[in-house]
């Protein structure tokens, strides 16, 4: 990252007003992720794929984030992030629609005594805290839940919301989140909710958290009409986490909530981690399905620090949907990084997934279970599907 120490030019240049303070800052940061990409079986004919593929570790993304001493230990805070494709220099998209600042957007008060206070577009407690305890924190896409079913690669990101994160105290800390639905006269239409809490103590720590995301209130609002099913509309102050035919069937649910635990040992060169998540998808009068679709995930990670600049790890991954439909996928993943120095890395991924079961394809429709490897999103067409990954990764 750069760092540029705010003058009386540096903020004009930047839009703001007043004078420059030693204790202010400003950095600019970013990732730019890219690979050449192997799917197996990706359409109805079994074709396979070689592509370029952007944002497997982490998705390509610019910001900006900085501080302002207030004095008495008090600063004010923002952070700005884009996300973007570097194939085609698109900016990154969202529940179906493109965002100047998509990833993050906020402003807010942070004191080292009694914790920070964000207003905007953020991530939830569980990304914060659950997360970094996984096997994604680590690998990216490629080591996560078929289908992001269960956010765990941060595929949703939550709008008009105000967060509140506690002091580390003594290795604990806890997070509070609430967005507002911001409609008249339903004040809970679309709104979300979480908390997340972590204690780490030597080579183990531990997280868990809930968050409920809702849908729009209304059939309109969620954008459906007297022909088509409604979705996950713009009426939801989350994004979908609709990665795959997995779960896609389920956009017009009313709800999603989602609760996870995870765990995580370090000895040595060795990390261990374990984790489980429920994600249950609620249905009422308007969407496209009648019983309640759950979730169960469970997944282990092993990792070896080889060198100081390299990484192996091995992760598993269980997910059984039940309740409207009843399917189930295993996923091995595989991968390798190296750092060429502290800003540029090199990495093999691997991911193979076998599903047997049903899945529903739409309100009307069902079909034996394909494979749709990690959350890439490319339907097999058949039980399991293979992709692999050779990368690299700049941080500037």
């Amino acid at each position: 990252m750069k760092k540029f120490a705010l003058s009386t030019l540096s903020l004009a240049l930047l839009g703001a007003a007043g004078a420059a303070h030693a204790q202010s800052s400003v950095t600019l940061y970013g990732v730019i992720d890219e690979s050449i990409q192997y799917q197996h079986n990706v359409n109805a004919k079994g074709d396979n794929l070689w592509q370029m593929y952007a944002g497997n570790i982490q998705g390509d993304r610019w910001g900006l984030k900085g501080t302002e001493d207030l004095g008495g230990g008090l600063k004010a805070i923002f952070q700005l992030e884009n996300g973007f494709n570097v194939n085609n220099g698109t900016m990154g998209t969202y529940n179906g629609s493109s965002k100047l600042f998509g990833r993050q957007a906020y402003v807010g008060l942070e004191q080292d005594s009694y914790g920070t206070v964000t207003l905007g577009r953020q991530y939830d407690p569980l990304v914060d805290l659950v997360q970094p305890v996984t096997a994604d924190n680590y690998f990216g896409s490629t080591f996560t839940t078929p289908g992001d079913v269960d956010n765990n690669d941060n595929s949703s990101r939550t709008n008009n919301s105000i967060k509140y994160a506690s002091p580390v105290w003594s290795g604990f800390q806890f997070e509070g989140f609430y967005a507002f639905g911001g409609v008249a006269g339903s004040t809970g239409s679309g709104q979300t909710w979480s908390g997340a809490a972590t204690y780490g103590t030597g080579p183990f720590s531990v997280a868990a958290g809930y968050i409920r995301m809702d849908n729009a209130s209304t059939f309109a609002g969620r954008g459906g009409s007297l022909t088509t099913a409604p979705g996950w509309g713009t009426g939801a102050t989350s994004d979908g986490t609709f990665d795959s035919i997995i779960n896609s069937a389920y956009a017009s649910a009313k709800s999603i909530g989602i609760a996870s635990v995870a765990g995580q040992y370090v000895t040595g060169p060795f990390t261990a981690a374990i984790r489980y998540s429920n994600a249950q998808y609620k249905a009422d009068a308007s969407s496209a399905f009648a019983s309640t679709e759950r979730y169960n995930v469970a997944g282990g990670y092993l990792g070896y620090q080889v060198t100081p600049a390299a990484l192996i790890g091995l992760a598993y991954t269980y997910t059984h949907g039940a309740g409207d439909t009843s399917a189930t996928y295993n996923q091995v993943s595989l991968g390798g990084d190296y750092n060429l120095s502290k800003r540029t890395d090199i990495y093999l991924l691997g991911v193979y997934q076998h599903a047997n079961g049903t899945q529903r394809v739409n309100a009307t429709t069902t079909q034996t279970a394909v494979a749709s490897a990690a959350d890439y999103g490319n339907p097999s067409s058949s039980s399991s599907q293979e992709v692999v990954s050779l990368g690299i990764r700049h941080k500037f």
